[in-house]
Order: C-alpha cells, then sequence, then structure tokens
C-alpha cells in the first residue's frame, strides 16, 4: 500500500502517523484503512478538530443534552461554559466521578474519534508509553490518530469489504448512527481508490 497516494487528500502530519497505526491496531489493509480514515476525517472535520467544542447555547443544549437539560432554566445555567456542560455531561458515567469532580471535563472527548471518559483513557494509557491519566491532552495533541485507532478497533470486524453496506455499518460502531453518512462514504470511496 503506497501511502504516498493520500498527500493531498489527509494532512502530512497525519499520514506520517499511519504506519504505526497500521502496525499497532492490525488496520492494516486498503479496505480497513480507508474505513477508518474516511470515519476520522469525518468526525474531525477534515483531521482539523481534535477536542471536542462544549460551547453550546441554552438552545443548543436543549437539543442535543436534552435529557441532562429538561427545561430552559437549567440549560441557561450551563450555556456557553463549556467546562461546567462537561462535567454535567459526563459526569458519573463512563467511569468518570461526579459533576463536581470534574472528571467530565479532564476526560470530555479528544482525538479524531473523540476519545471520552475516564474508562476509555485509562484503556488507551495502557497501549502507549507516556501516561495518559496525568495528561489527557496528550491525546489531542500527540495521539489524535493513534488514539483513534484504539477506539476503532471495536469496529475492524465491520470493515467487511468496500460496500455502502459495510460503510454504514462501521458507521453505525463509530457514531452510534448514521449521523453524516453521505461524507463517510465520499470520504471512503476516495480514499480507497487510492490505496487499492
Amino acid at each position: 500500500m503506497d501511502l504516498q497516494k493520500l498527500k493531498g487528500h489527509i494532512p502530512d502530519s497525519v499520514i506520517a502517523q499511519i504506519p504505526e497505526v497500521m502496525t499497532k491496531f492490525k488496520i492494516d489493509t486498503a479496505v480497513k484503512l480507508a474505513h477508518f480514515l474516511s470515519q476520522c476525517g469525518h468526525e474531525s472535520g477534515g483531521f482539523k478538530v481534535t477536542q471536542e467544542n462544549l460551547n453550546y447555547g441554552a438552545k443548543g443544549l436543549r437539543g442535543i443534552f436534552g435529557k441532562y437539560f429538561p427545561t430552559d432554566a437549567l440549560a441557561a445555567q450551563y450555556e456557553r461554559k463549556p467546562e461546567k456542560i462537561a462535567n454535567k455531561v459526563y459526569g458519573g458515567r463512563m467511569g468518570n466521578g461526579a459533576e463536581a469532580t470534574g472528571d467530565g471535563w479532564k476526560f470530555r472527548g479528544r482525538g479524531f474519534i473523540q476519545l471520552t471518559g475516564h474508562d476509555n483513557y485509562s484503556a488507551f494509557d495502557k497501549t502507549v508509553d507516556d501516561n495518559i491519566m496525568a495528561n489527557p491532552d496528550l491525546v489531542s495533541t500527540k495521539y489524535p490518530l493513534l488514539s483513534a485507532a484504539w477506539f476503532f478497533t471495536r469496529c475492524l470486524p465491520k470493515c467487511t469489504d468496500a460496500s455502502d453496506a459495510a460503510v454504514t455499518a462501521v458507521t453505525k460502531c463509530v457514531n452510534g448512527g448514521t449521523i453524516g453518512l453521505p461524507d463517510r462514504l465520499k470520504h471512503f470511496k476516495e480514499y480507497h481508490a487510492l490505496l487499492a
């Protein structure tokens, strides 16, 4: 597989990280790599976003996190306060402590496939030499692709072929639904054609 064919389609800094990902997490065929890169590309806005944006207004909080913000009054107390929002919506789950502990913010979504929660950070921490638990920002600065690959390994069994059905199955595995499926399909076809 000639990774240089990805030049101009994926940032060079990302291409440089691919060999380690291929080796460490067995994302080692054109089909698997195209699935992985198309998901990462979509989830990160073209490999640009490595940290979750939680700067929501009250209306956005009600729409996206309605379960946690059942009233306009409650949403208004949190609007445009990303740290407070993270602690509310991620507190007390995914291995995070309660809202007051600050774990929700500390272990908010980072990396090209938004690694989220104490338990995921802790499991990923075991795959690298750095202490991720002490410095979770490394997921967004040093390991955005590697953390995404760690998460993506659970989706590898869905990477059966280059069909639209496989892309849909992988998308559901990564995203929990089919948000952005047309964009993911477009990128999958682009990357697969370059790598195959």
